[in-house]
């Protein structure tokens, strides 16, 4: 009776372990973010969950926050400005999007504590075609920008990122507790 019991809970464990592994496979990423490119909205140490099919029934939008295959060995994680066919520019720190200007709340805390501490733009002036020799966003592609804008390596430096590049969408930071968000 005994043996049953256990083959039984074996059973249960197996499968539920089997299921845990398909979800977080298919459906669900974990990641643990490295370096200060996202700051202040995500710090180096914070723990993510990202969302694999969330861009299966939607298409990208601006300022998601994204996960995306940098190279064969690391991945990135960015926030999307520019959507295919816009044009992206800045200027005196306001991104203009087709030629409209475009909010960015989440910079509010780097730009009030970069009033404090010193001069000048978060964001240096640009154009796209500047940047990337094009004038706009590729169809298959978006631009993205780190939030701490003065250190973060992104489109502006290494030029869009291919759709098909795109891990998943962020869509809770969860570590640690204090810091937890859903976005």
């Amino acid at each position: 009776m005994q043996r049953r019991a256990i083959v039984d809970w074996m059973k249960a464990v197996t499968l539920a372990l089997t299921i845990v592994f398909l979800v977080q496979y298919f459906f669900f990423a974990n990641y643990v973010v490295h370096g200060e490119s996202m700051m202040p909205t995500i710090h180096d140490g914070n723990r993510l969950i990202v969302g694999k099919i969330d861009y299966e029934f939607e298409k990208p939008q601006r300022f998601d926050l994204i996960v995306f295959h940098f190279s064969k060995e690391e991945d990135f994680i960015k926030r999307i400005v520019g959507l295919p066919g816009e044009t992206i520019a800045y200027k005196n720190d306001v991104l203009y999007v087709d030629g409209k200007p475009k909010k960015e709340p989440y910079l509010v805390p780097y730009k009030d504590k970069l009033e404090t501490v010193s001069s000048g733009n978060l964001t240096k002036n640009f154009t796209l075609r500047e940047m990337t020799g094009r004038k706009t966003v590729p169809n298959d592609c978006v631009f993205v920008m780190g939030d701490n804008r003065r250190h973060s390596y992104d489109s502006r430096y290494f030029g869009f990122v291919k759709m098909s590049d795109i891990v998943g969408k962020v869509d809770v930071k969860y570590w640690p507790v204090d810091a937890f968000q859903v976005y």
